[in-house]
């Protein structure tokens, strides 16, 4: 993906732009909030249960239907939402940035919640309109490019925030990021509309149960159900791998400080490199077989991990481990979006993507729950090897839901 190309393209330059807007929330409820606590002396327990506030990420589907159903009265259906979810995050950071965790937590929990609520929402929505708006041969290209606005925004949240945070008080943080929520709302009106324009669900009924029901007629019931068992499972050796990741790599010596400067600096690289590569693999082999070859990097990514295990304490190959897990990353990432959009259709996007990811969403975060206590059970070396063997199934599934000898999934 050439960024001139990106830049050339209205559409593309949107979903960069829109890209950007969609990650600049995350981290201000997650990490970046966590930081502003831990500096204000909130109790680390405290600060564990603040995570709750980023529920709405796993429940977004709850209300999905919503957004499907309901056309504001100016943009149109996906432009219309983003807008109003867009002003709504700006007004949220800023209130964030009057806060005083030392004062009126209670307040500060709330207000997290709403932002998060708010980004949730306008996930829904942004990711409804890059399904629609993207033609099947554009899958790739789109979604690399949506990712790579994605990455830039969490480094802004991140690293660059946290470096201002060093001679700026908090609230400035804040209101800065609120300031770049501007981005996405010029975006929204600046995208293009989607050029075919499916009816909305003439109920709310109707979009609730609607998607469910074309999603397995389309698919079938077999294999509609083999499909979200694939998402499920697809991910799962690479997310057990990095739920213990950080802690694999304190416990064999390394501090916080090599760690941060490594996956925050070289990591990124690694992973905007692997969004682009992705990209161009799945637009020159088509998706079917992009999922094989990005499958396997995961598995490759897994048995860089068991290397250092071998190793141990050693920069050069941290450096290297590191590399690998986020070219893989986001190779993966860029592909297994397009995928997810590929299963959409246009009339329920926001509803059966927001499905889809969620049930991705639970591979990640529930299945690989039992994580420590595998490595407690197994010690860091089999544990690694175990990942790699819990990537298989996943991996043969895809007989079933993309098979290598077509470009891209059946209809």
């Amino acid at each position: 993906m050439e960024l001139i190309t990106v830049l050339k393209s209205r559409k593309l330059l949107s979903l960069l732009l829109l890209g950007f807007s969609s990650g600049l929330p995350l981290f201000l409820t997650g990490r970046t909030l966590q930081v502003w606590l831990t500096e204000a002396g909130v109790d680390l327990g405290v600060i564990g249960w603040l995570s709750l506030v980023r529920l709405p990420y796993t429940l977004k589907f709850l209300w999905s239907p919503f957004l499907d159903r309901f056309v504001p009265p100016f943009l149109g259906r996906r432009r219309g939402w983003l807008v109003i979810t867009q002003v709504g995050l700006m007004i949220a950071i800023a209130w964030m940035s009057l806060q005083n965790p030392k004062q009126a937590l209670n307040i500060l929990a709330i207000n997290a919640l709403i932002i998060a609520f708010l980004s949730a929402t306008q996930d829904i929505a942004g990711d409804a309109y890059r399904t629609d708006v993207l033609a099947p041969e554009e899958l790739g290209l789109g979604a690399s490019t949506w990712i790579l606005g994605y990455r830039v925004a969490i480094l802004t949240t991140s690293s660059v925030a946290l470096v201002l945070a060093e001679d700026l008080p908090w609230s400035v943080i804040y209101l800065l990021m609120a300031v770049l929520m501007g981005v996405g709302i010029i975006a929204a009106f600046f995208a293009p509309e989607p050029i075919d324009q499916e009816r909305s669900p003439d109920s709310l009924v109707d979009a609730i149960y609607l998607p469910f029901r074309e999603f397995f007629q389309r698919k079938g019931i077999i294999l509609g159900a083999t499909v979200l068992t694939f998402i499920l499972l697809y991910k799962f050796g690479d997310a057990l791998l990095g739920n213990m990741a950080t802690p694999f790599l304190v416990d064999i010596g390394f501090t916080k400080k090599v760690i941060g400067a490594i996956q925050g600096g070289w990591g990124f690289v690694s992973t905007t490199v692997g969004v682009v590569l992705g990209g161009a693999i799945l637009t020159k082999i088509g998706l079917n077989r992009a999922l094989w070859v990005v499958g396997i990097s995961q598995a490759l990514s897994n048995a860089s991990y068991l290397g250092l295990s071998l190793i141990g304490k050693n920069e050069t190959a941290l450096l290297g481990v590191i590399s690998i897990e986020n070219l893989c990353a986001g190779m993966v990432a860029s592909v297994f979006v397009a995928y997810l959009m590929s299963l959409c259709n246009p009339k329920f996007s926001a509803t059966q993507f927001a499905l889809l990811s969620s049930l991705m969403a639970a591979g990640n975060d529930i299945l690989s729950a039992p994580a420590g206590e595998l490595v407690k059970v197994l010690g860091w070396s089999s544990f690694f090897a175990s990942t790699i063997a819990f990537s298989i199934p996943g991996m043969l599934l895809l007989f079933l839901v993309a098979p290598w000898s077509e470009r891209s999934p059946s209809s």
